[in-house]
């Protein structure tokens, strides 16, 4: 049956309601996406729901952040001078959480109901709050639940976790869960042409109407107008059950993926009739058909007198998915001819991430479409089900949810799209540490691992482990990583960029392949240095040393994967890299690996500080700026990113180097635009320049180059938020004018000015604040920044970005509608020489009026 376009998505009825009574946003400014505690919600809420197939079970279930303790003195004063209030945001259970995506085989459900029950998934889990843990099993909880497995299981469900499935409906899932991915999360889409995959970025206020064919045992084809709108328009019988049930017959296999493993070393020339058989290898040129085109699949079988036992197994399996293919290709391009749609999406468990099927599904697409339209596949298409029901919940707060506001993380061992599913789940870190030595020693047999369970498990949870070679995360690189996805609805795009649709951060272009190599590179030699800072954060400890290792093999390793298959994590970019390894030393529990160096090369900045003002003050104002600009550039250099400084720091202190660089500079720069910023700064002649309002000024690196707008986590030796304002408070010491600005900013809360009648006069300091910018990276990506940075930078005409990370590895290209200086020293020889050009310690000083 069809059902009706105007169909909605059911919200069941049997789910209490989310009672956001006295909901409060905790967190501190380490805590880039702050919890939100419903302390009247009712107990039975539950955050899981399944898709349960009859091959696999996914799961997509919600886990929240714990709680930090909190101190919100520059948080208030910020908020208050930038008109925030906890009341502008949207306080949903999902602010400050991840949602996790999990597989199981359906044959092992015992297993996936012991993952559940030991995580408590079915009780709201245990990372819920304290008034979660007088929940008791009242008989009344429930789980939403899709696919033909939630009716076969129902009573399973109620036996062993004493929950009842809500069962919605298969095909409204399906359709909620693609919308949700299209719209929100970014590069989830992508082509796939002759084994290259190109990740597309699609506009969500354009996106509808598009064809989702959902490739099962049998086709649907779904034309999607809209949430909650879909009619299904057409379908075939010929699908994933008669590929899995026609090879079984002919090629004795005994699963899915053994059949489409047989493929990959077929040759179907041998079983098909090609029109260059017919033609005498000539092509077919009148109507367009190559000599290698399929005339007739399985066509060659009739004249040639064989048995079955004549023929390669691997040929029949790829002459069959080839011919499956190409006819499910066909009919879904003549449909969406039918309904004038541009866009096809195709998903569903006989693609399961297998680059040939998807190969041949686009070859037809285009094929018969004569190249105008193009077959498109989702990242997330094996969960497009589970997160649909996920989504059935009422009041969870996704439906709103924009792209800028999802962020996709890789723990070690993220769960794949398609292919096998590789375990066994890990439980707490210790374990985790204990698996990762486990592979160095035994790097030929064991793949990675899902850590999912919780310390205390049984340690099951349906997962194969299969064989693989050397040290990497997975040896088949057919299918797509499928990470975390943290949610953070207080992420927002930077107000100041020109055009949002149009800006990438990414300066460096890791689609070609020795770029990434090089970049590899220079990553895998940075680790032992990496790594002993680690271990020296945490005192060097034998369990830092045991983690360190640890981390090291992790982050090998997921650079390995990425080597084999750069597209595995989906869109990949400087940035990203950078921003992975951070999250890898956090997974491994190094809250801050450069601690004791950015405290050391802080006090050896503040105990000049003194002398350099009492110079700066020396000064004419043109001599000033310049002196300020060359202080930035030469402070620049003290970067624990770059293999090159690290090198200088053995041979002389932080102080020294700085001196030596400044004596070194000389203009003009290799980027010199500082003639330009001075005549906007100064003006020229008698023509006096109009101020700027507010300035942002974007921190690099801890020591000699304090600025404003810091990273919300630790990265490399960049100064944090939660560190700067003692920082500024001790500058403040050597400088009346600084320390008024940092009072009338709200940076020294506790400080006090006596004026000659013992008032407090900050009416003519211009105020200094300290703004988290929402990253934990060496770079930055101005479409997911805090909602702090957004509202500060609505009124700001003028930004600086200081350092290699965020003017030149991010952001050197970048359009802003207010004006810009970037400033920076090259550090690295090949970005020099791609970038600008240059040399390595070459100076960037580019300015850019507003666009």
């Amino acid at each position: 049956m069809v059902p009706p376009t105007s169909n909605s998505i059911h919200r069941s009825g049997s789910r209490p309601q989310l009672d956001l009574s006295k909901a409060a946003i905790e967190g501190n400014f380490e805590e880039r996406d702050p919890t939100i505690l419903l302390p009247n919600q009712s107990d039975d809420i539950s955050h899981l729901a399944l898709d349960i197939g009859g091959s696999l079970i996914k799961l997509v279930y919600f886990s929240r952040h714990q709680d930090r303790p909190t101190n919100d003195k520059r948080k208030k004063t910020v908020k208050e001078r930038l008109g925030i209030s906890n009341g502008n945001r949207r306080s949903y259970p999902i602010l400050g959480g991840r949602l996790h995506f999990v597989k199981f085989e359906t044959s092992k459900i015992n297993e996936c109901l012991d993952f559940i029950s030991s995580k408590q998934l079915h009780r709201g889990g245990v990372d819920s709050h304290s008034w979660h843990s007088d929940i008791s099993s009242n008989g009344n909880a429930v789980i939403k639940a899709t696919g033909g497995g939630a009716y076969k299981y129902a009573d399973l469900f109620k036996e062993r976790l004493g929950v009842s499935l809500d069962k919605e409906d298969e095909m409204d899932c399906l359709v909620a869960g693609a919308n949700f991915l299209l719209k929100a999360i970014r590069h989830e889409a992508f082509t796939h042409m002759e084994g290259q995959k190109e990740f597309v970025q699609i506009d969500q206020n354009d996106l509808f109407p598009y064809l989702l064919v959902n490739i099962g045992s049998g086709v649907s084809m779904i034309k999607v107008d809209g949430d909650g709108k879909f009619e299904r328009v057409s379908g075939t019988n010929v699908g994933g059950g008669t590929y899995w049930g026609l090879g079984r017959l002919l090629t004795k296999c005994k699963s899915f993926d053994e059949l489409l493993e047989l493929s990959q070393k077929g040759d179907n020339r041998t079983i098909d009739m090609l029109v260059g058989d017919i033609y005498g290898g000539m092509d077919y040129n009148k109507i367009g058909l190559s000599a290698s085109t399929i005339a007739s699949s399985f066509g060659k079988t009739i004249s040639e007198k064989k048995e079955l036992t004549g023929y390669r197994p691997e040929d029949i399996s790829l002459s069959l998915l080839r011919m499956i293919s190409y006819n499910i290709g066909q009919i879904s391009y003549l449909n969406a001819l039918r309904f004038g749609l541009k866009r096809i999406f195709f998903g569903g468990f006989f693609i399961r991430g297998h680059a040939y099927t998807m190969d041949t599904i686009s070859f037809a697409v285009q094929f018969w479409s004569k190249g105008e339209a193009q077959a498109m596949f989702l990242r997330h298409e094996g969960f497009l089900g589970a997160l649909g029901a996920f989504m059935s919940y009422e009041k969870h707060g996704l439906d709103d949810l924009m792209v800028h506001q999802l962020v996709e993380r890789f723990p070690m061992g993220a769960p794949y799209t398609g292919g096998k599913i590789h375990g066994p789940p890990l439980g707490d870190l210790n374990e985790k540490i204990s698996w990762m030595e486990k592979f160095v020693q035994k790097g030929t047999e064991i793949t990675a691992p899902v850590p999912m369970a919780p310390s205390g498990t049984t340690g099951l949870g349906g997962f194969e482990v299969p064989s693989s070679k050397g040290g990497i995360l997975r040896s088949d690189a057919s299918a797509l990583n499928v990470g975390v996805l943290h949610l953070v609805p207080t992420l927002e795009v930077f107000p100041q960029l020109a055009d949002p649709k149009m800006y990438e951060p990414n300066t460096i272009d890791l689609a070609n392949h020795s770029e990434l190599e090089y970049w590899f590179t220079v990553l895998s030699e940075h680790l032992p240095d990496l790594v002993d800072k680690a271990v020296a954060s945490e005192g060097g400890t034998d369990d830092s040393k045991r983690r360190g290792d640890a981390f090291a093999r992790a982050f090998s390793a997921h650079l390995a994967r990425l080597m084999e298959e750069p597209a595995a994590y989906g869109k990949l970019g400087l940035a990203n890299l950078l921003e992975l390894r951070e999250e890898c030393l956090r997974e491994f529990q190094f809250v801050d690996a450069y601690r004791s160096i950015k405290q050391r090369e802080n006090e050896a900045s503040l105990a000049v500080l003194s002398d350099l003002l009492m110079e700066l003050d020396s000064m004419t104002e043109e001599t000033r700026l310049l002196t300020l600009i060359e202080g930035v550039l030469a402070a620049n250099i003290f970067d624990w990113g770059s293999r090159a400084c690290v090198e200088l720091y053995h041979k002389g202190t932080i102080i020294e180097i700085y001196r030596m660089s400044r004596n070194k500079m000389q203009r003009p720069w290799r980027v010199d635009d500082f003639d330009a910023f001075k005549e906007r700064m100064l003006g020229s002649g008698d023509k006096k320049p109009r101020p700027h309002k507010r300035a942002l000024l974007f921190v690099d690196n801890s020591g000699a180059d304090v600025v404003l707008v810091a990273n919300s986590l630790p990265a490399l030796n960049d100064v944090t938020a939660m560190e700067l304002p003692d920082i500024v408070a001790e500058a403040a010491k050597h400088c009346d004018i600084l320390r008024r600005a940092a009072e009338a900013g709200g940076l020294l809360v506790d400080a006090m000015i006596n004026t000659s009648d013992g008032s407090k006069d900050n009416s003519s300091s211009v105020p200094l604040m300290v703004v988290e910018n929402g990253c934990g990276s060496p770079c930055i990506d101005l479409r997911q920044v805090s909602s702090e940075l957004a509202a500060a930078a609505k009124d700001a005409d003028l930004i600086v970005l200081e350092g290699m990370g965020r003017a030149l590895h991010t952001n050197f290209n970048a359009q802003f509608k207010c004006e810009a200086l970037k400033l920076a020293m090259v550090k690295n020889q090949r970005l020099a020489e791609k970038l600008i050009k240059g040399n390595i310690y070459d100076c960037v000083c580019r300015y850019e009026p507003a666009s």
